[in-house]
């Protein structure tokens, strides 16, 4: 079956083949990566991958107040969040280079 453009479904597969290839090499690539992210001035430290996972969190014991447990809770909630989404980020951007723009939802 020809398409507009002159191609044909068996060059299609065999292009959507090699993009699933290389996207699942980059996400096993980009699973291991690691980030570092500090928050509260430094005073909190996030090593994350690239799938999310929580490596390793220090939290300075300047900041721990047994008076006010409510407030390192909103600190590690915030510190969380923004290596999350440093993660996210960093996904987003190497995946870019392998899908083209408008296709992210098919993989």
């Amino acid at each position: 079956m020809k398409f507009p453009g002159g191609g044909n479904i068996q060059q299609l597969m065999a292009q959507a083949q090699r993009m699933q290839s290389e996207m699942k090499e980059l996400q096993a690539k980009v699973s291991a990566r690691e980030l570092d992210v500090t928050s509260a001035g430094g005073r909190i430290k996030i090593k994350v991958n690239g799938k999310q996972e929580i490596l390793a969190l220090s939290i300075d014991k300047e900041i721990i107040d047994p008076e006010d447990p409510g407030m390192l809770s909103d600190m590690v909630k915030v510190a969380v969040n923004e290596a999350i989404q440093k993660s996210q980020e960093m996904v987003a951007q190497e995946m870019s280079r392998v899908i083209p723009p408008g296709m992210a939802g098919m993989f």
